[in-house]
């Protein structure tokens, strides 16, 4: 992992609002934690070599300072029946495991707790992500190859 990386990482976090992020690689381990007005960051070199697949970040949100209240769209109310597959990681959502292959899921497909429903790049990993629960898919929320945050929703399920 080159510094530029570590610098942009550090700067993505620091604008993400999360309070801490945990990156584990093959022989570099890096923990990014945030604060009011500071950041710490802890580099360790050859960390011992992680199992391929397994998650790479970690990153709780920090809760919002204030909320808004808007009145609830019908739209939002139908959502709410939905379960939401949401990304346990800052990347780049990929619907199809390559360019050649087909995708993963389509609106309407059935999908069981651990099936992949796409991938998620994130420092030149592929991370699969499962869905983990039963049911249809019934909205695509995230066009394919474009970046996506911590907890931002992917895919609504139907549980039913």
């Amino acid at each position: 992992m080159e510094l530029k990386d570590i610098q942009n990482l550090i700067k993505f976090v620091a604008k993400s609002g999360a309070n801490e992020v945990k990156l584990e690689m093959e022989d570099v381990k890096i923990t990014i934690k945030t604060g009011e007005g500071k950041t710490e960051t802890t580099i360790l070199q050859h960390a011992a070599p992680m199992p391929m697949g397994a998650p790479i970040a970690q990153a709780p949100l920090a809760a919002p300072a204030a909320v808004e209240t808007t009145p609830v769209s019908t739209e939002a109310a139908e959502d709410s029946k939905y379960v939401t597959v949401t990304s346990p990681m800052i990347g780049t959502f990929y619907r199809k495991p390559s360019p050649d292959k087909p995708l993963f899921v389509e609106v309407g497909d059935t999908v069981q707790p651990d099936s992949v429903v796409c991938v998620i790049e994130a420092m030149k990993l592929f991370n699969e992500i499962e869905s983990e629960v039963s049911g249809k898919i019934v909205k695509i929320l995230v066009e394919d190859s474009t970046p996506v945050e911590f907890g931002q929703p992917l895919f609504l399920v139907d549980p039913s």
